[in-house]
């Protein structure tokens, strides 16, 4: 089967490349169409991750593995496509360059079925230009209602029930 995946740029203006990739192909060569159809060399590290329907961030799957010892974690070229993305799971995030945190939004749109003669990935529509950099990320906390802002919390330092001297 066919995935026909849309692969949108996480900025304010619409930048999105429609990609077309075998369902069995594994995430790293969907990471060299994803890189190839947005005009990055694919020389940084990157990772996909999987996520829920309202794009909460879950499990990683790198490049390469940059742990020490070697780790449990799982990589793009022994993951096939269909085992991270489905129509129940139809959303990854993949970040290109750690230090610049290209940032995108990856959805399965439709699946359809091989056509003859067609070599895949295939390159379906692009929108937008990429800009020179990538765009700003806010990070924000979330304040918790329970604790109040952080001057309050200083106030309350000396109700904290533990020892100042710890160590």
């Amino acid at each position: 089967m066919i995935y026909k995946i849309r692969i949108i740029l996480d900025a304010e203006e619409d930048i999105f490349r429609d990609i077309e990739i075998e369902d069995q192909s594994n995430l790293e060569d969907f990471h060299n169409a994803i890189t190839q159809a947005f005009g990055f060399e694919g020389s940084e590290m990157a990772s996909f991750y999987t996520c829920d329907e309202e794009w909460n961030q879950d499990e990683e799957i790198a490049l390469f593995d940059m742990s020490e010892n070697g780790s449990d974690i799982r990589l793009m070229n022994e993951t096939a496509l269909d085992d991270v993305m489905t129509e129940d799971n139809p959303k990854l995030i993949y970040v290109y360059d750690f230090f610049s945190m290209w940032t995108f939004f990856v959805e399965l749109a439709d699946i359809v079925d091989k056509e003859d003669g067609r070599v895949y990935p295939n390159l379906l529509f692009t929108f937008g230009e990429l800009p020179d950099a990538p765009p700003e990320k806010k990070f924000e906390a979330k304040p918790n209602d329970d604790e109040g802002d952080f001057d309050d919390l200083l106030d309350r330092y000396d109700d904290m029930d533990f020892d100042e001297n710890w160590n």
